[in-house]
């Protein structure tokens, strides 16, 4: 089943929804329309009894590039990005738990995308960055102050240079890191299922948003 062309939604009956990013030839970017997409189907999920966790990946060997600089460089940047404020928000307190399948590399606005979400599992493919420093666009440095070290969050805002799965798991991004994208796909599977098993996600999720930093109202 598709929410779009851009966003495929599959209910597997377990009380998860499985969502993947679908412009594997855009490396997954996040468009205004696929932005869009995401936002009215998490809005939609959130009301749906049948639905206790999501789980978040990228089609293909990217988990997601970020904004699409194809929009940024043809548009008004500032329009752009103050239209993602509705996506921005309802991400970052969507009131059940989102676990994020991080297959390849998540860059700028994707690792933000990831971050988001509260559980990421990796694998050997996974990368995690913010380039668009380089090119005079600030990074979410509260956001990945939220979920790692200063040190790290610095580093990452201030350089633009990317870390690998394998740093990306020491230093906390990742929660765990698998083999390759097959283990991954299963393991967080698994992971979705076992917390809509639990029926405890939502609960958990009012306390998480009550002491998470107030980011994008």
């Amino acid at each position: 089943m598709s929410y779009s062309e851009l966003l495929q939604l599959n209910k597997s009956g377990d009380g998860v929804a499985q969502l993947t990013l679908n412009r594997p030839e855009d490396r997954n970017a996040l468009s205004l329309d696929l932005r869009t997409n995401l936002t009215d189907c998490l809005v939609d999920l959130s009301h749906d009894p049948t639905i206790d966790a999501v789980l978040l990946s990228g089609a293909g060997e990217v988990f997601c590039a970020g904004f699409d600089l194809k929009e940024l460089n043809d548009g008004d940047a500032t329009q752009i990005f103050a239209a993602a404020r509705r996506y921005h928000h309802v991400v970052h307190t969507f009131r059940k738990p989102i676990i994020a399948a991080v297959n390849g590399p998540a860059m700028a606005g994707g690792m933000d995308l990831a971050c988001m979400c509260d559980i990421r599992l990796g694998c050997s493919n996974s990368q995690f960055g913010q380039p668009q420093v380089r090119m005079g666009i600030s990074a979410a440095y509260d956001l990945l102050r939220s979920i790692t070290d200063e040190s790290t969050a610095r580093y990452l805002c201030l350089t633009g240079n990317k870390l690998s799965a394998t740093e990306a798991f020491n230093r906390g991004l990742l929660s765990a890191l698998y083999n390759d994208g097959d283990e991954l796909r299963d393991a967080a599977l698994s992971c979705a299922a076992a917390i809509a098993k639990a029926k405890s996600g939502k609960a958990m999720k009012v306390r998480f948003l009550a002491e998470q930093p107030n980011l994008y109202d």
